[in-house]
């Protein structure tokens, strides 16, 4: 239901936005008002640091502007994103219409009258109206770095000459060294698995220290530093109203148990169950190392795409490509060839280094960690080595059993 009213929603911005210039005319008189509309987090993972839009209000019209519209059924929607290729509208959408979205969600609507002057506020309809020309109303939306939130931002920032001043972030959210990893995770945290994917595909480019116009690209956040933000010496909030009540509605945290962390930790203790029967019976069990290395290099492949091909500069460099790579398939394809057990001894070797090399990397160039790798580490490290300890001794054994049956030959 909720993907059918958003649909509704964005089919209403894009008729509205059709229409001709004229329609969205606005005189900049003195009951022209320009509001920052903030929407709170939602239960979808792209709701989870809340939205962000414009409201312009005089005597005869009453509308928001807002930059993050997009169809995810339109065509080859999820390979564009990943690609970098994802691209966004803005548009424009009567307030009452926009507020009763956020109503039937139950969400919260923040409304912060800007203290505006009217050569500011009419700069500002100037920026939004220029935006909504069927030429720029289309944009290529950046997750970071440019999207609904930062895009409203900059149209004020500029309206008031660069001389916006933001509050500092609250530490409860961002941390004392805030960075876009370290906010997400504040957002994400009852998201675990969600947060869990970012972490695999978004490489250092996340985790650089932010500066306070960085932050904002979390509408909650920008919502936070503009309450107290100043242009000069005047507050730049006028007053601060409710108009839409409502409750917390993100997913209830998920069970410890449930988290990457326990999962993976459990498919550790599989995984060392296995192997110390393996080295009791002096045998590799091909088909588990068959399907976690077939895991292994499928998530390869996907990182091997974020950092060679998709134009998202967050997805490169990452480290965890020496972990995770396409390479990894040569064990399940080539496990079962028994010739073959030559190559992967190597392969095994050159793997179990390139993770060492990973770990001791990743501090060095500040490529936060999620905890839930290291019991995938411990997994693909120790059956590394049970193949090589493994096929090793099991050479040796056969070689030394050649020479005693030779030697019993020649004694014949």
């Amino acid at each position: 239901m909720r993907h059918i009213t958003r649909r509704i929603l964005v089919l209403v911005a894009v008729m509205l936005f059709a229409l001709p210039p004229c329609t969205f005319a606005i005189t900049t008189d003195s009951t022209t008002v320009v509001s920052l509309i903030t929407c709170a987090p939602g239960r979808d993972i792209y709701e989870l640091e809340g939205h962000t839009a414009l409201r312009i209000r005089d005597t005869q019209n009453d509308y928001v502007v807002n930059w993050g519209l997009f169809d995810f059924d339109a065509p080859n929607f999820v390979y564009r994103f990943v690609k970098g290729e994802t691209d966004y509208m803005c548009g424009a959408i009567p307030t009452d219409i926009f507020l009763s979205h956020y109503m039937r969600a139950g969400r919260v609507v923040t409304e912060q009258v800007l203290a505006l002057k009217p050569e500011e506020t009419a700069k500002v309809v100037s920026a939004v109206q220029n935006n909504l020309l069927p030429q720029n109303r289309v944009y290529r939306y950046n997750y970071v770095k440019d999207n609904c939130s930062t895009r409203p931002l900059s149209i004020l920032s500029s309206a008031i000459d660069d001389s916006l001043r933001l509050a500092a972030p609250p530490p409860s959210i961002t941390g004392v060294e805030p960075t876009f990893r370290s906010i997400m995770r504040s957002y994400h945290r009852n998201y675990p698995w969600y947060q869990f994917g970012i972490d695999l595909a978004l490489g250092s480019g996340i985790d650089y220290p932010l500066t306070k116009i960085e932050t904002t690209f979390a509408p909650d956040l920008l919502m936070r530093q503009m309450e107290f933000a100043a242009a000069g010496n005047r507050p730049i909030v006028a007053r601060q109203n409710i108009l839409s009540s409502g409750v917390d509605v993100t997913e209830p945290p998920t069970p410890w148990y449930l988290t990457p962390l326990a999962i993976f930790s459990i498919l550790f203790l599989i995984t060392f169950a296995i192997t110390k029967f393996d080295l009791w019976r002096r045998n590799i069990s091909r088909w588990f190392d068959a399907l976690i290395f077939t895991a292994f290099g499928l998530t390869g492949c996907v990182i091997t795409f974020l950092v060679f091909i998709s134009s998202h500069e967050a997805t490169s460099p990452n480290l965890l490509i020496l972990w995770l790579n396409p390479f990894c398939l040569f064990v399940p394809a080539l496990i079962w060839v028994k010739r073959c057990s030559g190559f992967l001894i190597w392969y095994q070797i050159v793997n179990f280094a390139a993770i060492c090399v990973m770990i001791i990397l990743m501090p060095i160039m500040n490529q936060s960690l999620n905890l839930a790798f290291i019991p995938l580490w411990a997994c693909d490290l120790l059956r590394a080595w049970s193949y090589i300890h493994i096929t090793k001794c099991e050479r040796k054994r056969r070689n030394l059993y050649r020479i005693r049956y030779s030697g019993y030959s020649s004694y014949r």
